[in-house]
């Protein structure tokens, strides 16, 4: 990418804001929604609002020390979905840690991961209850935005 300049014949060393992306374009990337889900795919477009076009997509799900793919194709994002983006390099040591297991088995450990998650809530829920104290579920945040 050639040096860009600014209004006052300077070199910029960055991009401000959105812009920034166009050095990823062309590049894998992972996303990182609002939602919690996790996207990798290749940068092919994006525009002033940080909506993102990526190619050969797939959404990573992790659960305790393991993940797993799964295919999505070509994914369009809408810019207030994006939390993080940024380019990604699997090459570098880290990932060895992280057992890659197949997109059923990881389906159906997130499943039973979430059953759990909701048995612990109804539990804190009862004894607040009993308590004459109201509980909000940290869930309940997501719905502010």
């Amino acid at each position: 990418m050639a040096n860009l300049v600014d209004d006052l014949g300077q070199e910029m060393l960055y991009l401000p804001g959105t812009a920034s992306l166009v050095q990823d374009i062309d590049k894998r990337v992972m996303v990182v929604l609002r939602d919690g889900r996790t996207l990798i795919g290749f940068l092919r477009s994006l525009d002033q609002f940080a909506n993102l076009l990526l190619t050969q997509t797939v959404e990573r799900i992790h659960v305790r020390n393991m993940y797993g793919d799964i295919d999505r194709g070509v994914f369009m994002v809408r810019g207030e979905n994006v939390l993080l983006c940024g380019e990604t390099d699997f090459q570098k040591p880290g990932f060895e840690k992280l057992k890659q297991v197949s997109q059923e088995e990881i389906l159906k450990i997130q499943a039973e991961e979430l059953k759990e998650k909701e048995e612990r809530q109804k539990l804190l829920k009862k004894a607040f209850q009993e308590r004459g104290m109201p509980y909000y579920s940290m869930d309940v945040a997501d719905d502010c935005f």
